[in-house]
């Protein structure tokens, strides 16, 4: 399928983390149609983390969380109008909500391809669209690029962005300075959205006066949930020399990537900061409990990975117990050690008189 495209809009409607690891078809789509502007259509909650994506011409936001039937409804319409107005010549669907079949239908676009999700099958489904793309690949950043088999493009760009301004950084900067971080530091995220993608408190503590031992200062990272904020305290009141906790769940999206991007190492589970670091290329050790550790892993040549599975069998999805820690059986040793062969260098040991900052 060779068409030169002038308007082209990417669905995808998941969480924080499921966004970046879609830039990929983004850059594709803008390397191979240069003339083309790419709107992407999320979920209103997830824009910021493509906010600074200079890539995008317009994030279009569908309401999800915390609205009511009502107001739903008349975003939907709102949305429906906007986009028919914008008059797209191609849709790119890498969602497998129902309502995007109506969305879809209600555009005049000339192409819409969409993957060919197993659980959508239905003829109503596959009618919404001209053209469905087989859904394969290990990898969801493979998986997300299959969509576009049907246009023909076979050298696609594999690479994650995750973009901010100079502005961002030059803030956080300041904050550091002010906290007294100087600039070697690793910014550990042990939070997740569900419990069962959470290492032990006490073991991040010890990761963290290995780290602190070694010269290193920690700067902990997390949502701004009472649960996080709870989660960071505890884990810094078990260190010998408490890290910085100041920053935790007061950092926007592209803030969060700027201090990643500068940092040493990041240490985290499976969660949206994670796959940030990959895209920033900042070393990477992370932690998966039972979740597809093959599926989600961090998209980086420069990260250890450690899976729950390798220690003990993990319950299929079917049977996940999402009250629990699956990934307690992974050692704090062994998370340290991957820090030291990812930290080569060594400085000297963090007094805890820093420790009056945080």
């Amino acid at each position: 399928m060779k068409k030169q495209f002038k308007r082209i809009l990417v669905i995808k409607m998941r969480f924080h983390g499921d966004m970046l690891l879609t830039t990929p078809v983004i850059s594709t789509l803008r390397q191979h149609y240069p003339d083309a502007s790419v709107d992407v259509l999320l979920y209103q909650d997830t824009m910021p983390i493509l906010s600074e994506n200079p890539e995008i011409n317009a994030l279009y936001g569908i309401k999800n969380r915390g609205a009511g039937a009502g107001e739903k409804i008349a975003n939907f319409v709102h949305l429906l109008r906007t986009l028919r107005a914008n008059h797209y010549d191609l849709v790119v669907n890498l969602t497998d909500q129902w309502i995007v079949a109506l969305l879809v239908r209600g555009l005049q676009a000339e192409v819409k391809i969409s993957q060919d999700f197993a659980q959508r099958q239905s003829a109503f489904w596959k009618k919404s669209f001209t053209r469905l793309a087989p859904y394969t690949g290990e990898h969801v950043v493979e998986r997300n690029l299959s969509v576009l088999r049907p246009l023909g493009i076979d050298n696609p760009v594999t690479e994650t962005t995750m973009s901010y301004r100079p502005a961002h950084w030059e803030s956080l900067r300041a904050r550091l300075d002010a906290l007294g971080v100087g600039e070697h530091y690793v910014v550990i995220q042990p939070t997740a959205r569900q419990l069962f993608k959470c290492w032990d408190d006490d073991k991040f503590a010890q990761v963290i006066d290995a780290l602190h031992a070694r010269g290193y200062e920690v700067v902990m990272t997390s949502g701004p949930g009472a649960d996080d904020l709870a989660c960071v305290d505890n884990i810094a009141r078990q260190c010998q020399v408490a890290p910085v906790v100041a920053l935790a769940g007061k950092t926007t999206f592209p803030e969060l990537a700027a201090l990643i991007d500068h940092a040493a190492l990041f240490i985290g589970v499976d969660s949206a900061p994670m796959h940030i670091a990959a895209a920033v290329k900042t070393p990477i050790v992370c932690l998966f409990g039972a979740t597809d550790h093959v599926f989600w892993r961090p998209w980086s040549d420069n990260a250890i990975q450690f899976w729950a599975g390798n220690y003990q069998a993990m319950p299929k999805r079917s049977e996940l117990d999402r009250n629990k820690k699956y990934l307690s059986v992974i050692p704090a040793a062994d998370v340290i050690a991957a820090t030291e062969r990812l930290l080569p260098d060594a400085y000297a040991p963090i007094s805890a008189a820093r420790s009056d900052a945080s």
